[in-house]
């Protein structure tokens, strides 16, 4: 077995030493094994740079394997990766979407017994990537305000853990009576999906199916098939915006003939301002973005 090297972050939603320690045992029955804990991206940098021909390991939520895919992204690194995760976030979604065990002795099993899966990636016009999902309007707008609902939570006293969990929640209903209707062309592979006369709720671009700790906006995506799924909602109204929320629950959005629902390997957005929420990071206002697949961009230690 190769030697691992499990990289976790200190600074992530969740700090369960018990969990990590669990872990860290089954590997260390069939594998020598370091543990490096980063909290910002020179660190982390440092720890990839000192990484030698040790196979990777994360630690941590799907913030904590967007940080380790970009930083080898950047490093040129990231093409013959081969990575196992271990999921300890709070979401998890792109865990739930490959097949990754959420109970973690049964993924630490999987990164020793586990096969290198071929995964795709998002990468932007400016060369930065989306693991997991990328969305705009009210599903952005849901993660903003519970952002700061999970700020203004934690200056109280409020763990970390239960952050995690009940933010993006607060943000969405916060979002379901004010939504950022907002105006955009959308066009994916070159071809006109929606365009500025046509207000939409949301719309998002999924290499995973489920965001915000399961709920499966882009339901059928896969992100080892060579596509995106783009989901776009044009559920405005008051009426619609809460049939919208109901089918959503149920992972039946994508069905409405108010939602349009597509793959794809390139997709712009222009127009708006509208606001970003890629993998759980929020940016923004923008007026217009791109994205495009990249396919076996990395490989994934998966059953």
């Amino acid at each position: 077995m190769d030697p691992l090297l499990v990289i976790t972050n200190s600074e992530a939603g969740t700090s369960d030493e018990e969990r990590l320690d669990a872990a860290l045992a089954v590997l260390r029955a069939q594998a020598s094994v370091e543990v490096a804990a980063t909290s910002n991206p020179g660190e982390l940098d440092g720890v990839l740079h000192r990484a030698g021909s040790r196979r990777i390991v994360v630690a941590g939520g799907d913030g904590s394997l967007h940080a380790v895919i970009a930083a080898l992204y950047r490093r040129r690194e990231l093409k013959d990766a081969v990575l196992g995760l271990l999921p300890m976030g709070t979401g998890n979604d792109f865990a739930r979407g490959v097949g990754v065990p959420l109970e973690i002795e049964d993924a630490a099993a999987l990164v020793l017994d586990g096969q290198p899966r071929s995964m795709d990636l998002v990468v932007d016009e400016v060369g930065e990537i989306v693991v997991n999902s990328v969305h705009v309007g009210a599903g952005a707008n849901a993660s903003r305000r519970g952002h700061r609902w999970k700020e203004r939570l934690g200056s109280v006293g409020v763990g970390k853990v239960n952050l995690g969990k009940i933010g993006y929640p607060i943000g969405a209903a916060l979002t379901a009576w004010n939504p950022p209707i907002i105006r955009v062309r959308i066009e994916v592979d070159g071809e006109v999906v929606v365009d500025l006369d046509e207000p939409i709720l949301m719309a998002a671009v999924g290499n995973g199916p489920s965001v915000g700790g399961g709920a499966r906006l882009t339901p059928e995506a896969d992100a080892r098939d060579g596509r995106f799924d783009v989901m776009v909602s044009r559920s405005t109204g008051p009426v619609a915006r809460l049939m919208y929320a109901a089918h959503l629950g149920a992972a039946t959005h994508h069905e409405r003939d108010d939602v349009t629902y597509l793959r794809g390997t390139t997709v712009s957005v222009s127009g708006g301002p509208f606001w970003c929420s890629a993998d759980g990071e929020i940016y923004g206002p923008e007026r217009q973005r791109t994205w495009r697949l990249e396919p076996s961009a990395y490989s994934m230690l998966l059953p």
